[in-house]
């Protein structure tokens, strides 16, 4: 999705980009903040660095974290997540007629990447799908910015809180 480059000579991938850029520290500071909290929680560096770069799902890996710490069952972990991410539905309901012209490998990359804000952003700025090759194009490459900034800031932040995480001060609160 955003790794394409011809989304990349869009316009409308910049403003997509601009657009996340104003909220990125926050998405930041979450991701920071979770992945402090998965080693905190428990988990080895590694099942951490695995679930941030799986999941990608802030909510979810929180819900998870502190059940996988208490010994609950699988079943239990992986049904409270589901239920925290049951928003997604409705976000993926909504963007259908958006991508269903795009190869399902790319469906899926889209659907993976696509976080609240980037839906909320998306969602604001084109209220009707393209009807044409090329208002898809430019709703996609906007779509592709604000995913990029979001997906970097969160990846990002969560790795760094993972490294970081036994050297933060307990005092921070963020595990």
């Amino acid at each position: 999705m955003f790794w394409r480059s011809s989304h990349r000579r869009h316009s409308e991938f910049w403003e997509g980009v601009r657009d996340q850029a104003g909220v990125a520290t926050g998405i930041a500071a979450w991701g920071l903040m979770t992945g402090v909290a998965m080693v905190k929680a428990g988990l080895s560096a590694f099942e951490a660095v695995a679930m941030t770069l799986l999941v990608y799902a802030g909510s979810a890996q929180l819900t998870a974290v502190p059940l996988m710490a208490s010994g609950a069952p699988l079943w239990v972990i992986l049904a409270a997540a589901f239920c925290v991410n049951l928003r997604f539905v409705v976000f993926s309901a909504h963007l259908r007629p958006y991508v269903m012209h795009m190869p399902l490998r790319e469906r899926l990359a889209t659907g993976y990447v696509t976080g609240d804000l980037s839906y909320v952003f998306f969602a604001r700025r084109y209220p009707q799908p393209g009807q044409t090759p090329q208002a898809r194009e430019r709703q996609q490459a906007y779509l592709a910015g604000n995913c990029a900034v979001n997906y970097l800031a969160w990846m990002s932040a969560s790795l760094i809180g993972i490294a970081l995480a036994n050297v933060i001060p307990p005092e921070w609160g963020l595990g």
